[in-house]
C-alpha cells in the first residue's frame, strides 16, 4: 500500500495560509457547558485535515439571479488582491476560490476538498470535490454556493477550504454486507449492555439523581471502553495532531 503524502506547490509568493485544521467551533463553544465537545466524532472530524485561510475579509452579495454578474464580491482591504483569491466564475450564486496551491499525492491517493466540517454558514453552502491529485498537473478550485439572495462574509483568517486525503480506489473493493445483529453474539451482548446502561443513565438523569447529574454524560466512547469495561484498541485517539506545512 502506498504511504500517504502531500506536496503543496505554491502558485505565487504569498499563497493563503494553510494550517492543521482546528477542532473548535464557535457554535460548539456557545453550547451549554460546551456540551458539543462531548461528541468525539465531531471534534475528530473537525481536525482531520488542513484548512486554507482567507487572507482578508471577503464580502459576497447575491441578488438571486443566475448570471455571473449577479454575485458581487468585495473587500474593505484596499491592499487585497481580490481577483487572485475569489471570483464569480460559474454564475448561479457560486463563488470560486483559488487555493494558491497545486497539490500532489502518491498513486491512488486523492484530496477531498470541502468546507470545514461541522461549521454551518448561513446563506452559503460549501461544494465538496474529490480530486485526483496523484496525476493532476494543474490546481483545483474551491467552490461555495449561495443558498438564498443576500449578503455573506468570510472573516480574515476564516477557512474557505478544508482538505484531507483519501485512498479512494480502495472503496471499489468494498461490498456492504447486511447482517442481523444476532449473527454476532458477542457484538449483540455488547450492544445490549450499552442499551441497558444508556436507558438506566437517562432514567436517573430525568429523576435528578445527584451522582448521575454530577457525572453529566456517559464517557464510554471518549474513554475508549465498552459498557462492560473492555478497552478499545490502542488505535483509539481523542485528539488529532496534524503537522503544519514545511519547506
Amino acid at each position: 500500500m502506498t504511504k500517504p503524502a502531500l506536496e503543496c506547490f505554491t502558485m505565487d509568493a504569498n499563497p493563503p495560509e494553510m494550517v492543521p485544521a482546528r477542532p473548535r467551533r464557535e457554535w460548539m463553544d456557545a453550547s451549554p457547558d460546551r456540551y458539543a465537545y462531548r461528541c468525539l466524532p465531531l471534534t475528530m472530524a473537525n481536525s482531520t485535515g488542513w484548512e486554507i485561510l482567507c487572507p482578508f475579509e471577503l464580502r459576497l452579495e447575491w441578488n438571486g439571479n443566475n448570471s455571473k454578474e449577479s454575485l458581487k464580491l468585495s473587500t474593505p482591504d484596499r491592499k487585497a488582491n481580490l481577483a487572485r483569491l475569489a471570483t464569480s466564475h460559474f454564475g448561479q450564486g457560486i463563488v470560486t476560490f483559488h487555493t494558491g496551491y497545486l497539490f500532489r499525492t502518491p498513486p491512488g491517493w486523492a484530496i477531498w476538498a470541502m468546507g470545514p466540517p461541522n461549521a454551518p454558514k448561513d446563506g452559503l453552502q460549501a461544494l465538496t470535490g474529490l480530486v485526483e491529485t496523484d496525476w493532476l498537473p494543474f490546481p483545483f478550485t474551491m467552490n461555495w454556493k449561495m443558498t438564498r439572495p443576500g449578503r455573506v462574509r468570510f472573516r480574515k483568517g476564516e477557512p474557505f477550504c478544508f482538505i484531507t486525503l483519501s485512498e479512494h480506489h480502495q472503496l471499489e473493493a468494498v461490498t456492504p454486507k447486511l447482517k442481523r445483529l444476532d449473527e454476532d453474539p458477542e457484538l449483540l451482548a455488547d450492544y445490549q449492555a450499552w442499551q441497558s446502561s444508556r436507558e438506566g443513565f437517562l432514567a436517573k438523569l430525568a429523576q435528578n439523581d445527584p451522582d448521575v447529574v454530577k457525572q453529566g454524560w456517559q464517557r464510554n466512547y471518549m474513554k475508549g471502553e465498552t459498557p462492560s469495561g473492555d478497552a478499545a484498541p490502542e488505535s483509539h485517539i481523542t485528539k488529532r495532531r496534524l503537522k503544519p506545512p514545511e519547506y
